[in-house]
Parts: C-alpha cells; structure tokens; sequence
C-alpha cells in the first residue's frame, strides 16, 4: 500500500499519545540534541552504551537507535548486545552508518551489526548508502553523493536486508525495494546545525515503535523534521537560534501542518 500524507498524520498522533522509550546508542557529539529532540517529538529517550545496561534497554525498549558516529570498542561492544536483544525481543532497530566507507574500522563494524541481525531501516546520507553496497563513501561525515545517485543501491539494500532504506539529501529518498516515497520538504539551515541527521535517526527508531511499516515510520520522521525545520528557519535564520527553534518546532509540528505542508511524492 502506498504511504500517503494521512497515513504520516495518524503516525505523528500516535507517536505523541504513546510516547515510546527509544533506546539510542549514539554518538557523543549530538547525544543532548538528539535526547532533545525525542522528547519535542513526543518519545522517551534512553541514551546508554554500556553493554549491561544496553542488553537490558534494547530488550524492553519499543526501539533501538544504533549510530555509528563517535563509535569506540567499548561503545561497539554495546552495540552488538543491543541489536542481538532487539533481534531476540522483536524489537526493531535503526542503523544510522555515519562515515562509513573511507573509515575501515566504523565499515567493518557496520556489515558486522547487519550480519547479526537486519535492521528495520537503514538510515543515512547518499553516500553511506552507496558505502553499504559496496561503494567508496563519502568525505567524513558528508555526503559526496545526491540521493538520486543512490537509488540502485537503496534498493539492494533493502532487497538484501528486508529493510527500508531511507537516503537522506535535498529531497529524501526512502525505499523498501517496492515502494519508493521522496520528501521534498527541508531547509538548507538542517545541514549547518550537528545533529540534526543524527536526530532522524533517533525519530525513525520512535516511529517503528508506534507503526508497523518500517517504510510508513521513515517517511513519518522525516516529513516531521523537514517540516519542523522549514518552521523553524522562518523564525530563525542564523544556525545557533535555529537549533533551538528546530526544537521548538519538533514540538509544535502536529498532524494539521503534517496534512498542509508535506509534499510527498
């Protein structure tokens, strides 16, 4: 079934009524942001790597975050126990592979955690999508690729893992090998603030625990940042203001902006 603008609604309803604990193994440099940001969204975050506690939340949690962007072994190590107790519990994960592809280790690790179990979505820029599939990647932490460019491999990563595959650009590509929605909502002002990819993420992982449809929580999470940043670079046209405007509007983007703004294609 095609994933339409009312479906994305009815999901951002869901997600403020039931306000799922996300569990989030993630990076150092955007943990407050990315906690931030669940709570506006209406999510409970949970944000450990030590393996005892991670096994423990990854098992209870309604979903699991795992980004790979200030990865250490002690921090990998926790990875690997939570996206096992995920896979055991039946919870879904997110895998967000920053820099993968010119950082041999992250790389190494990234296909590591998609052998033990495939992710619900995964969740990153065209070229740590491209990465994945056996491509080069991109330059640190950027992409050096457009999400158009990285269709072919979306979908043989989705086709591979039964995920959805969710590529992240000026307008986002997201595919589960069948359907394939784009959102064109967003403001250039989202790639000058950290985090703000990192914190999609984290909004994917609160979606998968209210909906079903791995494909309908990607789209749903990226139409309420898109749509919360537009709101926000409105009021807020300079990176610091914007990042707190973002916030702000991650909380007050509700299900009537959801139906009047997004543009899904």
């Amino acid at each position: 079934m095609p994933v339409t603008v009312d479906d994305v609604a009815t999901a951002r309803e869901r997600l403020r009524a039931e306000s799922p604990l996300v569990h989030c193994l993630t990076n150092v440099v955007v943990a407050n942001f990315t906690a931030n940001a669940l709570l506006a969204a209406g999510a409970s975050p949970a944000m450990t790597d030590t393996v005892e506690d991670a096994e423990v939340l990854a098992g209870g949690a309604g979903a699991v975050l795992v980004n790979l962007g200030t990865v250490t072994h002690a921090s990998a190590d926790g990875m690997r126990a939570s996206v096992v107790a995920a896979a055991r519990n039946g919870r879904p994960w997110v895998l967000d592979p920053v820099a993968v592809g010119p950082l041999p280790w992250r790389t190494s690790l990234a296909g590591e955690l998609l052998a033990l179990a495939a992710p619900s979505v995964i969740r990153g820029n065209a070229s740590e999508v491209l990465a994945l599939d056996g491509g080069i990647g991109g330059r640190g932490v950027e992409s050096t690729a457009d999400p158009d460019e990285a269709v072919a491999g979306a979908n043989a990563l989705a086709a591979k893992y039964s995920s959805t595959v969710a590529v992240s650009g000026p307008v986002d590509l997201i595919t589960d090998g069948h359907r394939t929605v784009r959102v064109a909502n967003g403001h250039a002002l989202m790639t000058r603030v950290t985090g703000v990819g990192c914190a999609l993420g984290a909004l994917t992982a609160g979606f998968l625990a209210v909906v079903d449809d791995a494909l309908l929580a990607a789209v749903a999470a990226t139409v309420l940042l898109t749509l919360a940043g537009e709101a926000a670079a409105a009021r807020a046209p300079r990176p610091g203001s914007f990042a707190t405007a973002l916030i702000d509007e991650l909380d007050a983007t509700d299900a009537d902006r959801i139906r009047t703004h997004a543009r899904l294609g």
